[in-house]
């Protein structure tokens, strides 16, 4: 069977490591059609808009795409590419896993912790007002008028937004996602102990939800004790569902854990649509350089084949990549235990030996 994938290439170093990653995509064996599309500074160079609506049709036509990191141009009325992608898409799912690997220099062992963020809401919704704005003013005056409080008169405002619909859907695909991988245990991070309202009706509703899945362990923790259990022991956490701000914050930290977001991969994923990117940004300063380190992205690609149905394929790639990593000779700069070693590889040179790993495997 070939599988129709919108190829997004990216900007910065997202060529390299698109490419790196579709070539050990290709090397597994299964069939692709690849429907390369253009958003970021790329697309806003060719086509006046980083988000251009045939890349958008190119993804619904094609249900599934994989991407490399994309620069979101300043002035573009564009908070955030990635996010503008998420919402119109409904990707309100972002998955992100995250476990050591041999081989890496980390003090952390034994880590394997999967980030399930929602991603639609809470202060990413983008609703602001700012400072001296006359919206402001009468924002403020609400406030007064409801609470009582009075809010500087130079302040600015980001309201955050927590839904019933949305904290239910986020934590039933938690859920359903521990059921199916054989995960034991969910984790929602909240801090309803002083945001009662919002993060309290998404505690409340996690709590609720929980109840369906009684073969799975159920516990909550607030957000700052969280990232004190994250780097004293981490290897308590299965499965953690949390608020779009707070996941994007404990994402990185996780990354950080097992060696950097050079080894994090990632999908957003809605019902139907379903988009795999790494967890890193564009880093346009390594742009051509042969320097970024490709495995998030080629890590996406195995979180990709898994959600085609490819499960074989799935393995031997995931087995491939981490025998490079384990093996620690073709691996780029950050993955070394001095990052200047001089026999440190390239983005492409991580990609051949991937593939080499494939076909020695084969034989």
């Amino acid at each position: 069977m070939r599988h129709k994938i919108t190829f997004i290439p990216g900007d910065g170093v997202g060529p390299e490591v698109a490419r790196a990653a579709q070539r050990t995509l290709e090397a597994t064996g299964v069939q692709f059609q690849w429907d390369t599309a253009i958003i970021g500074s790329q697309a806003q160079d060719m086509f006046g808009t980083p988000l251009p609506g045939s890349a958008l049709e190119s993804i619904k036509r094609n249900k599934i795409a994989i991407k490399g990191p994309v620069t979101t141009p300043i002035g573009t009325g564009f908070r955030s590419v990635n996010v503008a992608v998420r919402k119109k898409l409904d990707l309100y799912a972002c998955l992100r896993p995250y476990k050591t690997y041999p081989g890496v220099h980390t003090p952390y062992k034994n880590v394997d912790i999967v980030v399930v963020r929602e991603n639609t809401e809470d202060l990413y919704s983008g609703i602001e007002f700012a400072r001296g704005d006359q919206e402001t003013a009468k924002l403020l005056e609400l406030v007064v008028h409801a609470t009582g409080e009075r809010i500087k008169k130079d302040s600015a405002v980001s309201l955050k937004v927590i839904s019933q619909a949305a904290s239910e859907r986020i934590t039933k695909f938690a859920f359903e996602y521990a059921r199916q991988n054989g995960r034991k245990k969910v984790t929602a991070i909240h801090k309803a102990n002083i945001l009662k309202f919002s993060d309290g009706l998404f505690l409340d509703t996690a709590r609720k939800v929980a109840k369906s899945y009684p073969d799975i362990e159920f516990t909550d923790m607030v957000l700052d004790a969280t990232c004190m259990q994250l780097v004293r022991r981490p290897q308590q956490f299965d499965i953690l569902v949390l608020p779009n701000f707070y996941g994007d914050i404990i994402s990185d930290l996780c990354a950080g854990l097992i060696g950097g977001l050079g080894l994090a991969p990632g999908a957003n994923i809605g019902n139907d649509i379903a988009v795999f990117e790494p967890t890193h940004g564009s880093a346009p300063k390594y742009a051509g350089k042969n320097r970024a380190n490709p495995i998030a992205t080629m890590l996406s690609g195995v979180m990709m084949l898994h959600h085609l149905g490819e499960k074989n394929s799935a393995n031997r790639l995931e087995k491939a990549i981490t025998d490079v990593i384990t093996e620690g000779k073709s691996v780029t700069y950050d993955l070394k235990f001095d990052p200047n070693d001089s026999n440190a590889v390239g983005t492409s040179q991580v990609a051949d030996a991937v593939i080499e790993k494939l076909r020695q495997a084969e034989k």
